[in-house]
């Protein structure tokens, strides 16, 4: 379980305001999105000393800046807080694998979960794909939610891309910031949709590696302003 800390709440430190903002813009949209149903997911920003991470069992249309939990690196929490999501272990382990991570998103969206009940891969059926960070999207193999062995798993499935599916579970996404996350959530999630429709009406031609290399290439450079890809 996570651990609290013995220590009094502290006034609201400089750019707490502005992040607990962004999480409740982003809790307010899952539930417009429809991204994950009910109280399913769960989502979280890098901090100074670890993360903000939205509490378990909190439906998201509702967050107020008092139920978004602190959690610091070593898994802390301030007992004066809600419980953190039962994910935290996963997010502050993609944070310490992924330096360039700064905000991650946990979604049951529906085809992304079908597949992940597959325990299948998104491969290269369609170009944006790429956009991810390489050439396949992959399952993470399934562990218990909120396990260590679960966070092991995602950050493994994940390696250098933005993104990765959890067996029989869910979707992950990662972003430079929480709008840039759930914004490959959605993609992510589009994607799914239309590999699972390619499966149901034929079998889908997969693009080459060649192809998918020079995709790959080309979104280093995609927005000659900020020589950012496409997500």
């Amino acid at each position: 379980m996570v651990r609290r800390q013995g220590r009094t709440q502290q006034p609201m430190r400089a750019g707490m305001a502005s992040l607990c903002q962004q999480m409740q813009d982003t809790g307010r949209a899952m539930e417009q999105t429809g991204l994950s149903p009910g109280r399913s997911g769960n989502f979280s920003v890098r901090t100074e000393h670890g993360m903000l991470i939205t509490p378990t069992g909190k439906a998201y249309a509702g967050l107020q800046r008092a139920d978004l939990v602190e959690v610091d690196r070593d898994g802390r929490s301030p007992p004066d807080q809600l419980a953190p999501s039962s994910e935290w272990r996963m997010h502050l382990s993609i944070y310490a694998a992924r330096p360039d991570c700064e905000a991650i998103v946990h979604t049951h969206s529906l085809h992304a979960t079908a597949l992940a009940c597959l325990r299948q891969p998104i491969p290269a059926f369609h170009y944006m794909v790429a956009a991810f960070g390489g050439a396949r999207i992959d399952c993470a193999p399934y562990a218990t939610y909120g396990s260590p062995e679960l966070a092991g798993y995602a950050v493994k499935a994940l390696g250098p891309r933005n993104a990765c599916l959890l067996a029989n579970h869910g979707a992950i996404a990662l972003g430079r910031s929480l709008a840039e996350a759930f914004e490959r959530a959605e993609v992510l999630e589009a994607l799914a949709a239309q590999y699972v429709i390619a499966l149901q009406t034929g079998r889908p031609r997969l693009l080459s590696a060649r192809d998918m290399k020079i995709v790959l290439e080309k979104f280093r450079t995609y927005g000659s302003q900020d020589k950012q890809g496409p997500l």
